[in-house]
């Protein structure tokens, strides 16, 4: 699947989820999903968890926030010993 038919799953409306970017004809945000793989998740937990879901759109998920911070300089933030 090319990248721009991934980020085609991916929708941005101001009348859904306060405009924040969705996974196409659902209301699960993308940083939803990043965040559930951020803290262990599977895809195939999230897929069983949300049977509207398909791997596609946890791929499309994770292109956007690699698209979306391409250009952008982004330094975490550091811990003081």
């Amino acid at each position: 699947m090319s990248d721009h038919e991934l980020l085609d799953r991916i929708t941005v409306n101001a009348e859904v989820m306060a405009g924040k970017p969705v996974i196409r004809g659902t209301r699960l945000t993308v940083d939803f999903v990043l965040g559930l793989l951020a803290r262990g998740a599977s895809a195939d937990e999230i897929l069983a968890e949300y049977p509207g879901v398909s791997p596609a759109d946890v791929s499309a998920c994770l292109l956007f926030a690699a698209k979306s911070l391409a250009d952008t300089t982004f330094v975490p933030a550091t811990v003081a010993a």
